[in-house]
């Protein structure tokens, strides 16, 4: 028998529409978008399963880890800078991913590459849409912000939540 993977997960209202966070004992394991209503704890818990099908969804309201997760995120928004770095359990990784999502988290807030670059600054030069892949597959959007990564064409490309996130997302980072 697989043992079940307990995360603890909070939703709340962001000005982008409603997200789940959800934490392992190693740290954020999950930020996932919502939509814009209100979602119900299937919905929460549905969106935990699906990235973790081995998981033990738990209510985590009162979580001093996802209320930090939580705030960080609320105050990157609102105030259009990236969130302080929080403990990321990344278990769900390639070594490929972790190296694409190691250069992801050095791009600066307000500032975009494209998967060529990416590709490039692992020394897999060609690998685009492998790097594509890896951004589809990050975990935490936000703290590895996966939105700054764009098309060489300087079109968006795409983005695990939508293009509407992803274009929102990088809206709120233009100077204002």
């Amino acid at each position: 028998m697989i043992d079940k993977l307990a995360l603890r997960y909070l939703t709340f209202d962001t000005p982008v529409g409603w997200m789940v966070v959800a934490e392992s004992s190693d740290g954020i394991a999950l930020v996932s978008f919502l939509g814009q209503n209100r979602p119900s704890e299937d919905d929460a818990v549905s969106a935990v399963v699906k990235q973790y099908p081995n998981a033990e969804p738990i209510p985590g309201y009162g979580s001093e880890p996802l209320e930090e997760a939580r705030d960080c995120i609320l105050k990157s928004l609102a105030n259009r800078v990236s969130p302080p770095r929080v403990p990321l359990d990344l278990r769900k990784g390639t070594r490929f991913d972790r190296n694409v999502w190691s250069v992801i988290e050095s791009i600066a807030f307000g500032e975009s590459m494209s998967y060529g670059q990416v590709a490039a600054k692992i020394d897999r030069a060609g690998a685009s849409r492998a790097v594509g892949r890896a951004c589809g597959r990050n975990p935490v959007p936000i703290f590895i912000p996966c939105h700054r990564v764009i098309a060489g064409t300087g079109k968006l490309g795409g983005f695990s939540a939508g293009l509407g996130i992803k274009k929102a997302l990088l809206e709120l980072e233009k100077p204002a």
